[in-house]
């Protein structure tokens, strides 16, 4: 019985004492250009000590921030997502020179509307972020945004 109760105890404090790390928050937002043109703005905050990977990593490295959005018959794709400047340095954990972001990042992706009727744009986002001694596995994010 002693026994059963140290496991029970061991168990609950392990539990307890686990964390959940979700360093990075996503939020979306829509700029209209002009009438048949949107810029889809998704924008990573970074919490202190951790830093998101861009969309181009070399071979081998972290997985990138990747992008992918759902088809519709009311939008084209005008391009590539693009994103802000960064950083670039020889990262100690994959010994590689890397492009990455801290406390915050902003990627934009233009589309060209088919038609007028006000629609969702679904996407989702996957990416992996480390701090200067671990990685969390990639992570996948839904982000919608609203056309109108």
């Amino acid at each position: 019985m002693k026994k059963l109760i140290l496991l029970l105890v061991l168990l609950v404090s392990t539990i307890g004492n686990s964390q959940i790390f979700e360093p990075v928050k996503w939020s979306t937002k829509v700029v209209k250009i002009s009438d048949t043109e949107f810029e889809l703005i998704a924008t990573a905050s970074i919490e202190a000590n951790w830093h998101l990977y861009s969309q181009n990593v070399p071979e081998n490295g972290p997985i990138p921030t990747t992008f992918s959005f759902k088809s519709s018959s009311n939008y084209l794709k005008k391009g590539n997502t693009k994103e802000d400047v960064g950083h670039t340095i020889n990262d100690p954990i994959f010994n590689m020179k890397i492009k990455f972001f801290e406390t915050k990042a902003t990627f934009k992706q233009r589309i060209h509307l088919k038609n007028k009727a006000p629609f969702k744009v679904e996407a989702t986002v996957e990416f992996m972020v480390c701090d200067d001694s671990k990685c969390l596995p990639p992570t996948e994010v839904d982000l919608d945004f609203n056309i109108k």
